[in-house]
């Protein structure tokens, strides 16, 4: 890759640095190549490219910001190129970094949302990153709400500046000049926003998350990330007082969040990581610590369903750490059911029954009445049930799997349409495991012809896992009755 000319005089703090990280010149090249991997980028990097920074030359583009990430993640605390003694430089596209202040996460995620809402669809393909969980993780642990959110005169424009804001067009009737008062991206940078915004924020987040769980992630995920870049970030930089502003950043981080989890629903899992981490850090705005902890929970869920059982274990007692007792009881079983998920995926039989008795226990002190946050409104019996097959199919403990698949699809509600094929999967898979082929291929046809119908990568997996699953019994004839069902339900 070109650089530009080198410096007069060599380049210590970054010497330094190396020194203490104990890498080698063609170890820290490696490193930067990997990471520019999870980011989409094919960097070749060797070690006379580390001799040549060494000696004063400067890497152009984002490789500054992803030798800082290396760093960072390597030594544990934050780095940006200038501590590096590199020059000021176009941020890598990650979204993992934890911001320093709320005017820095706005930047952050306000960048993200434009980038997605366009025809990036590099963003997509970008590979989820165990370690890039690490830093957000601690640093929210270890954190403390920001003493101000409050703006009170124009926010400041990003850098790297911000496209025209595209205004709808009137419509029948209406003159151009109403069409814009009524479109709230067009408020100019300064205007004060009021509890009807932050409502409105809150009313379409239920929307989408009703779509999300009847239709899948991909049904209006881009709506959403567009609702989020022309309507949620002109309020973020607008004017507010403390009290509405936590309200805001509040409302922020969930919708974030969700955009996160239809990412990850379509198997855009570097791009839903990087959505969760800037909810985490909207949250900790916000001054909410509960929904920080069940940011991570969701974090812990996403690291679950791709076989990083030891990194959702810790995400979900990072989560369980940061807010102790003081959460209603159905975030705390929550939280302790997440565990459990991740002790099933490593196949650790006494703590994730530990957990499961946990999570159990903390739902069954839960009394009519109780405040429940609205985001935590879907942890209830059904859920747990749920939880518990997943936990006992992770175990291979399929007659306690089936009993609780049963018993959660029993309960569950129609509107989690989702979760339902999920579940009656797991139940399919419970099935086959205690012999009863006829009933799995019957139970896993069924969910197969309704997850044809969402627009969910997830759901067409769990159908796939099954059929791996019954790959040994191929030729009997319930196997070959599943296939037919399946293939007339796809016509």
């Amino acid at each position: 890759m070109t650089e530009r000319p080198a410096q007069r005089t060599p380049n210590r703090q970054l010497a330094a640095l190396i020194a203490e990280a104990g890498f080698s010149n063609a170890g820290l090249a490696r490193r930067v190549d990997q990471l520019g991997l999870e980011h989409g980028l094919d960097l070749r990097y060797d070690k006379t490219s580390v001799t040549r920074w060494l000696r004063g030359q400067q890497p152009r583009g984002t490789t500054p910001a992803l030798i800082a990430e290396v760093f960072t993640r390597r030594l544990g605390r934050r780095f940006t190129a200038q501590d590096l003694g590199l020059d000021a430089c176009a941020p890598v596209y990650a979204g993992l970094e934890f911001a320093a202040s709320p005017e820095e996460a706005v930047d952050i995620v306000g960048g993200l949302w434009r980038k997605d809402s366009g025809s990036h669809a590099e963003l997509r393909k970008i590979a989820f990153s165990p370690a890039g969980l690490v830093v957000p993780s601690r640093d929210w642990l270890i954190g403390r709400p920001d003493d101000k959110v409050a703006r009170s005169e124009a926010p400041r424009i990003p850098a790297q500046g911000r496209p025209a804001v595209r205004r709808p067009a009137a419509g029948p009737g209406q003159s151009t000049a109403s069409a814009r008062r009524g479109h709230i991206a067009d408020r100019g940078p300064g205007q004060r926003v009021t509890g009807g915004d932050i409502a409105a924020l809150r009313s379409v987040g239920e929307l989408f998350r009703t779509l999300d769980d009847m239709y899948g992630g991909g049904h209006a995920r881009q709506a959403l990330v567009r609702y989020l870049e022309h309507e949620c970030e002109p309020m973020l930089r607008g004017i507010y007082g403390e009290q509405a502003g936590r309200r805001l950043f509040a409302a922020a981080a969930d919708l974030t969040r969700l955009a996160g989890w239809t990412s990850y629903d379509i198997a855009a899992h570097g791009l839903a990581q990087r959505y969760f981490v800037q909810a985490l850090r909207l949250a900790q705005a916000a001054a909410d610590r509960a929904y920080g902890a069940f940011v991570l929970v969701t974090m812990s869920r996403q690291a679950v369903y791709l076989g990083h059982g030891r990194e959702a274990v810790q995400l979900a007692r990072v989560a369980q750490q940061g807010v102790g007792t003081s959460v209603p009881p159905a975030l705390q079983s929550l939280l302790h059911a997440s565990e459990a998920r991740g002790h099933g995926v490593l196949g650790e039989v006494r703590a994730c029954t530990a957990s499961l008795v946990r999570a159990e226990r903390a739902l069954e002190t839960a009394r009519p009445g109780d405040e429940v946050p609205h985001w935590a409104r879907f942890f209830d019996e059904a859920q747990l049930a749920d939880e518990f097959a997943h936990c006992h199919r992770d175990l291979q403990q399929f007659r306690a799997a089936a009993q609780h698949a049963e018993r959660s699809l029993q309960l569950r509600a129609p509107v989690y349409a989702r979760s339902r094929v999920f579940c009656k999967i797991v139940l399919a898979t419970a099935r086959l495991g205690l012999g009863e082929l006829d009933e799995a291929c019957r139970l896993a046809a069924e969910a197969a012809g309704q997850a044809a119908e969402m627009r969910s990568v997830r759901a067409v997996e769990y159908v796939r896992d099954f059929e791996r699953r019954l790959e040994p019994y191929k030729d009997a004839a319930p196997a070959r009755g599943y296939r037919d069902r399946v293939a007339a339900a796809m016509v």
